[in-house]
């Protein structure tokens, strides 16, 4: 009997545990969906299109050659967010594109990559997005794309074409190699950025990682080539991914500050180094000259007292002309203050040193045009870096007189930059063949139609007259 009654008793001090041990297990799970919201870096644009909005709520514009795609309210509003999305909802739109409604999403939402989430990635960011971010009911306009792009469907067949098999873990990695591959190429979907893109805007097998331009700025190839980050050791490209910033090599700004910004800055110093060791064994791309800093002579030679003090006019009418095209006295006057007279940068490297710096060694002048147009902004865990933008105070025949003077005397002295590159960068980088070509292709579908139409009508006229 007494032993009925423990048997009894323990049964029930299980069954009153289960409740808690739920509990923890929910929360262990938002925790953890937390942190891969973070990874895979969704704040970065299901934002608030302005910048006190709620985190998640959506409304952020973003930028495509196809126009701009509205990022859609992620709280778990019913009335406007995913509030009710079961989890099968949930893992559809983040690994198919597509939406509770059955519309598919563009791939701005980068599924093709998240397609490789594990199940168990996917309920914890299931349970985070649900229990953990408060829900806000605010509608998001639906995004409006000219014509044939509003056609949802025929993503459909660009799925087909694109939406490959997930990632899986490859037994010959390390555990190491592994999470990092995981982190690239599924939670990070780095390749939407650093790999370039064919005719029909899918991602190039044969180019994986080797670099793109996306809004303007450059991508720069990231596979283990010395054109790439083959000169970069594990602990660099930790730090960069960390802070943005390696002095004498290179800094974040545009897409890459955000990331930093947004997601990088706040991953395990062992998932940095995981990723790090990743791309350090990805096969070499080579897409022109090795970049070893380290290895340039950084000596440049002193200015003149001339340069230093030029002749000036007084004259208030000349003081007030900001027309000047002279890259010399647009460096004095807007970059010299911050990166030095002699292009050094400071002695701390918070200025960074033009001299040795990827942006202007490189064979691509843009992230250099793209930095003196929209500046940097860039937060990191113990600092912020600000370069003011001069997009609205240089044209672009200034600009490009600022660049080329930067180059020449202190970088890639081989490189040119002419106006048309840069009213192409301040525009947005230059249009894919494929939007360049939809009239066209448009033109000629309607055309073909119409003779078939007029084929049809000829044949049934013809049978007609026969009998």
């Amino acid at each position: 009997m007494r032993a009925n009654l423990g048997l009894i008793g323990l049964t029930l001090s299980l069954l009153a545990s289960f409740p808690a041990m739920a509990a923890t297990d929910e929360a262990s799970a938002a925790a953890r969906g937390a942190y891969l919201a973070k990874a895979a870096d969704c704040a970065a644009c299901h934002k608030a299109a302005n910048e006190d909005g709620e985190p998640y709520v959506g409304g952020y514009a973003i930028a495509s050659p196809m126009g701009d795609i509205i990022a859609s309210n992620i709280t778990p509003s019913k009335a406007d967010g995913i509030g009710r999305y079961t989890q099968e909802d949930f893992k559809r739109a983040l690994t198919e594109g597509i939406r509770k409604d059955g519309a598919h999403l563009y791939p701005a939402m980068p599924y093709t990559a998240y397609r490789g989430l594990t199940d168990d990635d996917i309920h914890a960011l299931y349970v985070y997005f649900m229990n953990d971010v408060a829900p806000v009911d605010i509608p998001t306009p639906e995004t409006d794309l000219a014509f044939p792009f509003n056609l949802r469907f025929g993503m459909a067949a660009w799925n087909a074409l694109f939406l490959d098999d997930p990632y899986t873990p490859s037994p010959d990695d390390s555990a190491k190699v592994d999470r990092g591959h995981y982190l690239v190429d599924t939670l990070g979907h780095c390749g939407s950025c650093h790999t370039p893109r064919n005719m029909l805007m899918g991602e190039r097998d044969d180019r994986y990682l080797a670099g793109a331009s996306i809004e303007g700025w450059h991508a720069p190839n990231i596979t283990s080539d010395p054109s790439g980050i083959g000169h970069w050791s594990e602990k660099e490209l930790a730090e960069y991914l960390k802070t943005g910033h390696v002095t004498g090599k290179a800094q974040a700004g545009g897409g890459m500050a955000e990331a930093v910004e947004n997601s990088l800055r706040h991953l395990s110093d062992e998932d940095l180094h995981s990723i790090a060791a990743y791309l350090k064994q990805v096969p070499a791309i080579s897409t022109g000259a090795p970049m070893n800093l380290e290895a340039i002579d950084t000596t440049v030679p002193p200015a003149s007292l001339a340069e230093l003090e030029p002749l000036r006019d007084n004259d208030p009418a000349a003081m007030a002309d900001g027309s000047s095209t002279d890259g010399q006295k647009l460096y004095q006057g807007a970059c010299a203050s911050c990166h030095q007279i002699d292009g050094q940068g400071t002695d701390d490297a918070f200025y960074p040193s033009l001299v040795r710096n990827t942006a202007t060694r490189g064979e691509i002048p843009d992230n250099l045009i793209m930095a003196i147009l929209h500046g940097v902004h860039r937060e990191t865990n113990d600092y912020t870096v600000s370069m003011p933008a001069f997009a609205e105070e240089l044209n672009d025949e200034q600009v490009a007189a600022v660049s080329n003077y930067v180059l020449a005397r202190y970088g890639n002295a081989d490189l040119q930059v002419d106006t048309a590159k840069v009213a192409a960068l301040r525009a947005g980088g230059p249009t894919p063949w494929f939007v360049q070509a939809t009239p066209w292709l448009l033109a000629a579908g309607t055309a073909v139609i119409i003779l078939v139409l007029l084929g049809i009508g000829w044949f049934v006229m013809r049978r007609r007259k026969v009998h």
